[in-house]
């Protein structure tokens, strides 16, 4: 299971280095850890040593240590390319520049504008973003919910022949500007109410500019299957290599649906359209309570659904929808297995359940009762849920597949802040103390792979995602046998532990396990060389 990139064939003339003494001084050496370089193939004992922003020396004999101003002592720890998280959701970016919730997980790339939702315009957003000084380097995408919305508003109709003229000419401003391709939600408002000709129409604008599409499917529960198969024909027709992302099969009735959705893959990479995946190791979703109410209803906005409530007939609808997804897809059939995250305007409601809410209210806990205070929440403003609603076999299936790269979907966050999804602190550690650790659901091998060599071959990176001479000093220093997430669905804002070095672009925005706020990070656009 290997990337080849530039780096992979790198490593395979490292390997065959005669020692040498360095011509110069270096300004780290990682001494004597065992190196897991990110093609996937077995770890070794090295030295490594970083010049400025770039690995100088990957050597399986060792450096003398005085030939470095700063040495780390890495006997008994692992040496990784940092890892490329490849599904995050970067919004608070400018107002937490230094990203310490993900630079805590080893993450050193980040990219964002998932789901359909990107800044706009993304050129000025993208200056605005270097000259805060990041803690990790950022790419992103541009979201086509972000683009319909500015078009077409919430109508739920196709656009004109000159409206989908702008929206294409959106694309290419963006791809322009340094977005790495398009990606879509949907499962989300507006998106929702585009045809699968839409947004093959947007996919190929990027496409030509060499671009990525990544989809939040139509429907990840009942429908998952319809879904995956129009994602693929968008990559089939767009000619646009695809990230089936956060890929997952919701609720009871579509557990084991991962079976089939991998098989799809399979048959679709065999039939040419060039498709990955992307993961999250959790058994729980993440997104607005909204996701529960039926798209008819919210079309044309706040106002729009505001009067359909006030329509008895309409009303009744509306509630027999959500009831229905409570039962059948999100809501997991049980109002338990649905915990309220973000709730700013009942902050006391934050990591209860819908049942919690209604035993609190005196309510029986059913489905009609959470269709209720689905509406209510709806009503004072919204909230976010988390959704348990997952079955860990389908996780574990999904992550053994070769084209699964690992990705959080988290959000920058930081200690306080509501009541996030584990995955916000802990998706890498987690992976790799739980899953290679204690599991054996993968080698340390494949798992960095999935983390690092993978996601920099889809997103075309010649020298990231490696250990390699030339590639950029991204690196990741912890200990096997002690990296485990700390975050819980009860106790979500905990910092993993086990590792203890992380560096951006040669810097250590992590050292002995404590955040530095270093600020080396760079924003990376397409056709950009750093």
């Amino acid at each position: 299971m290997r990337s080849v990139t530039a780096c992979a064939l790198a490593m395979v003339s490292v390997a065959a280095l005669t020692p040498r003494a360095p011509a110069q001084a270096y300004d780290l050496l990682i001494a004597g850890g065992a190196v897991v370089d990110g093609t996937g193939a077995p770890g070794y004992r090295a030295d490594v040593a970083v010049r400025a922003d770039r690995i100088v020396r990957v050597s399986r004999t060792p450096l003398p240590r005085d030939s470095a101003r700063r040495v780390i002592d890495a006997a008994g720890r692992v040496v990784a390319p940092g890892f490329i998280d490849l599904h995050a959701h970067l919004d608070p970016l400018l107002r937490l520049p230094g990203a310490e919730s993900m630079a805590r997980q080893g993450v050193t790339t980040a990219l964002g504008g998932p789901d359909g939702s990107a800044p706009w315009p993304l050129g000025p957003y993208l200056d605005s973003a270097a000259t805060r000084g990041l803690g990790v380097n950022v790419a992103f995408l541009t979201g086509h919910n972000t683009i319909r919305r500015r078009v077409l508003g919430m109508a739920d109709r196709a656009p004109s022949p000159p409206e989908l003229d702008r929206m294409r000419a959106m694309v290419a401003r963006a791809m322009a500007e340094g977005a790495w391709g398009l990606s879509t939600g949907l499962l989300y408002l507006p998106g929702t109410y585009a045809s699968t000709d839409e947004i093959v129409a947007l996919a190929q604008v990027a496409a030509d500019s060499s671009g990525i599409y990544t989809s939040h499917l139509r429907a990840e529960g009942l429908g998952l299957i319809e879904g995956v198969a129009e994602a693929l024909e968008i990559g089939r027709r767009a000619r646009i290599p695809v990230v089936l992302t956060h890929h997952k099969a919701i609720g009871r009735a579509m557990w084991g649906a991962s079976a089939r959705t991998l098989a799809m893959v399979d048959s679709a990479r065999a039939a040419g359209t060039d498709v990955m995946l992307d993961q999250y190791p959790y058994t729980a979703t993440y997104t607005g309570i909204g996701v529960l109410v039926p798209a008819w209803a919210m079309a044309g906005g706040d106002t729009a659904f505001a009067r359909r409530l006030a329509n008895a007939a309409l009303r009744d609808s509306v509630v027999r929808g959500i009831v229905f997804n409570i039962l059948h897809d999100r809501g997991g059939g049980d109002l338990g297995r649905v915990q309220l995250a973000r709730v700013e305007w009942d902050r006391s409601l934050e990591g209860q359940t819908l049942a919690d809410w209604a035993r609190r209210r005196h309510l029986a806990p059913t489905p009609e009762t959470g269709a209720e205070l689905v509406l209510e929440a709806l009503r004072r403003g919204g909230a976010s849920a988390i959704y348990h609603v997952l079955a860990d076999s389908d996780v574990e299936r999904i992550m053994r597949h070769p084209q699964t790269m690992i990705a959080s979907d988290g959000r920058l966050v930081q200690p306080g802040e509501g009541h996030p999804h584990p995955r916000w602190y802990g998706t890498f550690p987690r992976v790799l103390g739980r899953y290679v650790r204690e599991r054996n659901v993968l080698t340390l091998e494949a798992a960095i792979h999935k983390m690092t060599g993978l996601p920099a071959a889809r997103m075309g990176f010649a020298d990231r995602g490696c250990v390699a001479e030339g590639a950029f000093a991204d690196l990741v220093v912890f200990d096997p046998r002690a990296v485990r997430d700390r975050a819980t669905f009860e106790a979500p804002h905990q910092y993993p532990e086990g590792i203890a070095y992380v560096l951006v672009n040669g810097v250590a925005v992590v050292a002995d396990g404590e955040f530095t706020d270093a600020r080396p990070g760079r924003v990376l656009r397409r056709g950009s060389t750093r």
